[in-house]
């Protein structure tokens, strides 16, 4: 039997749309697993995991919030992460460090749009989820639908192990199909009753553990094997069958209840300790090391120490930073190396985490989520190894911030106040972004939505109590060309005593296509910024290392396009000629060449513009669809889509990000308050002429 104790861990992350319940499951826990004596509510400001003011004021999750507690000899660290589409790469953080994950779907609305980013940012890293079915209990639920909703926007195969005992309002428990037996909960009780499955049910019961059994054996040969012996399979064999297939994400279990009404919530534990892997069941940590070779890290308590910074929360009485501990023990006042910034650090005290709570620990060991006091650099996405072992793990992708607005100090005399408070929000969340803009002068905030943008400086007000000037927010525009240009001649040459400078260069531009990714012969491609850089040039006219140089100072070319200043995507460049000068010739020659014959040659070039485009939700009722889209159009949107849930219409489109502020409240107007939208970014598309350029 294996003792290991990391058998006993279970990290996973609770993802859903904004309101399907991901806060009140999170609290359902923790009092049912003990660890609170009171069921917090989100609409009384009294959960545990949305500790934050503005948390509790606006209703909803922003920041990642880490919590312990303990379920059937089990330590379950879990994260309750935000739902809203602005603060995604709060999620993206917290999947990085995860094993596994409870996804939350409305039983009303199925998969939403927040439902399906979230899945994927899962998908990206692997995570193994089971899915929870929350608000049973409410009007025009229906388990089917929303499991036929996961299959059709999802993909994975649904194995659904329980059947609702009761509908709507009358919701009052579920049979579990692999013991086939009935949890009902009683008005008012805080544990279920367990009892044979109700006769009206044993029927469908039966039908849909067949079911089970016949999708379970579809995918899993030893399940198929007994299933072929015995026509049936048994309640173990179901239940491991089940593990694996949620471990290799080719089948996703699902449970449903109603998180409000405590319903539900015990067998959503147990499949988390029954389902979800522990830090033994992932594969080990992979790294660089110092000689640039790949290594592994086993999740040992015994190995050489690593752990990833996730998170840090920068309070006024010092720097928490949170981590996920991969291999080895830190204990308290060990000497730790950060990889990032090649420094050493000593760690001061070590926390388990309960949102703002904290109790002290000796030491963290392999598996576990903890957060460290004394880190002075360490910053999320940073590694913490043992100094005699370095190691640097891939850190979690950061976001491009989409949306900007103006700051300033209303009083001259805050301005140095201003920019540390800035300092300190970025220093916490990596998507947000802080410059000054070298025209005008001007602060510049830069983020992930507009609501994002309206926190962050709630933030700086409440909690520095500064008084903030905010300008109108802008977006992040691209530029790309149109039609390019063929041999364009740039000569660099420079001479002011001593060595001069010389180089020769002709380039051709054109725009990028997508099949241009696999055509580079000389340099790279970056799908990112959507830019090919090839050399065609023969005879060694322009020698190998000058053909790099000259590919570096085009891509410094592209931060500043011809239109108005924004960074230029959407091209592919041709060295196709050039000369050298046998003394003036240099790295610094010819990439000072790329860089100004580039900008003269998208001079020359007609250029256009580009603009971040979003997909839009909106729900409505079905008597202000009419207005809806009229202020769409209004809005340069394009309805992709419609459909009708539950008595409310959902229009999808696309939709210009610049001409979405102010949105929420006008919908709001147009709905008497009945209306909501969410948005998620979708990439960026020409903008029309009348949009001119922009603002930076």
């Amino acid at each position: 039997m294996n003792t290991n104790p990391l058998t006993t861990v279970r990290n996973l992350g609770i993802l859903a749309h904004v309101d399907a319940g991901k806060t009140t499951v999170t609290e359902r826990i923790l009092f049912t697993t003990g660890t609170t004596y009171k069921r917090g509510e989100v609409h009384d400001g009294t959960t545990v995991t949305d500790f934050d003011p503005q948390e509790r004021d606006r209703g909803i999750t922003i920041f990642a919030a880490a919590v312990s507690c303990a379920w059937d000899g089990h330590r379950i660290n879990l994260i309750d992460t935000p739902g809203h589409v602005d603060f995604a790469d709060e999620v993206e953080r917290s999947l990085r460090v995860l094993d596994g994950a409870v996804a939350v779907f409305d039983a009303v609305a199925g998969v939403e749009p927040q439902s399906e980013s979230v899945w994927r940012q899962a998908d990206r890293h692997g995570v193994p989820r089971i899915a929870f079915v929350n608000k049973m209990d409410r009007s025009g639920a229906d388990l089917d639908t929303a499991v036929a909703s996961i299959r059709e926007r999802l993909h994975p195969a649904p194995l659904v192990v329980q059947l609702p005992i009761g509908t709507e309002d009358g919701f009052m428990g579920v049979v579990d199909l692999l013991r086939m037996c009935a949890l009902v909960w009683a008005d008012g009780a805080e544990t279920a009753e367990e009892g044979p499955v109700p006769d009206s049910l044993r029927e469908e019961a039966s039908r849909r553990r067949r079911l089970l059994e016949e999708a379970v054996a579809e995918r899993h040969p030893a399940a198929l094997e007994e299933f072929c012996d015995r026509e049936t399979l048994t309640a173990d064999t179901l239940a491991g069958a089940l593990r694996d297939l949620t471990h290799s994400g080719d089948g996703v279990v699902v449970l449903c209840g109603s998180a409000y009404r405590n319903r539900g919530v015990e067998p959503l534990l147990d499949a988390v300790v029954t389902y979800l892997p522990s830090p033994l069941d992932v594969p080990p940590v992979r790294g660089t090391a110092h000689d640039g070779t790949e290594q592994e890290r086993p999740a040992d308590p015994a190995a050489p120490m690593a752990a990833l910074a996730f998170k840090v929360n920068a309070t006024p009485t010092g720097r928490l930073t949170y981590l996920r501990v991969y291999s080895g023990t830190i204990e308290k006042g060990d000497t730790v190396w950060d990889a990032g910034t090649r420094r050493t650090e000593r760690i001061g005290r070590i926390l388990r985490v309960r949102a703002d709570r904290h109790d002290p620990l000796e030491r963290a060991v392999a598996g576990d989520i903890v957060a460290v006091v004394g880190l002075k650099s360490a910053r999320a996405g940073s590694t913490l190894c043992t100094p005699g072992a370095p190691l640097v793990l891939e850190p979690p992708g950061v976001a491009e911030p989409v949306v900007h607005v103006a700051v300033e100090a209303r009083r001259s005399t805050d301005t140095d106040r201003l920019a540390s408070a800035l300092a300190r929000l970025t220093e916490e969340d990596p998507s947000l972004a802080v410059r000054t803009d070298p025209e005008t002068g001007q602060t510049v905030l830069s983020g992930m939505g507009e609501l994002h943008l309206e926190v962050a400086v709630e933030r700086v007000r409440r909690e520095h109590g500064l008084e903030v000037a905010v300008g109108r927010p802008g977006v992040a525009y691209r530029e790309t060309v149109g039609e390019g240009v063929t041999g364009f001649v740039y000569r660099h040459v420079k001479q002011d005593g001593g060595a001069g400078q010389f180089a020769h260069v002709v380039l051709d531009v054109e725009p990028w296509e997508e099949d241009m990714e696999g055509d580079t012969e000389v340099g790279s491609s970056s799908k990112e910024s959507r830019f090919v850089f090839r050399s065609a040039v023969v005879g060694g006219r322009v020698p190998q290392e000058f053909v790099r140089a000259v590919e570096a100072g085009c891509r410094d070319a592209l931060a500043e396009g011809p239109l108005g200043g924004h960074p230029v995507t959407g091209l592919r460049v041709t060295l196709t000629d050039g000369q050298i000068h046998v003394k003036d010739s240099s790295d610094t020659a010819f990439r000072t060449a790329g860089r100004l014959g580039l900008r003269d040659a998208l001079r020359a070039s007609a250029m256009g513009l580009l603009e971040p485009v979003v997909e839009v939700t909106v729900t409505v009722p079905e008597d202000a669809v009419g207005g809806v889209l009229g202020d769409l159009a209004a809005r340069r949107g394009r309805v992709t889509g419609s459909d009708t849930r539950a008595g409310a219409a959902v229009v999808t489109a696309t939709v210009p990000l610049a001409e979405l502020f102010g949105y929420a409240t006008r919908l709001r107007s147009r709905t008497q308050g009945r209306g909501t939208f969410t948005a998620r970014p979708t990439g960026y598309a020409p903008a029309p002429a009348a949009v001119g350029t922009p603002t930076r």
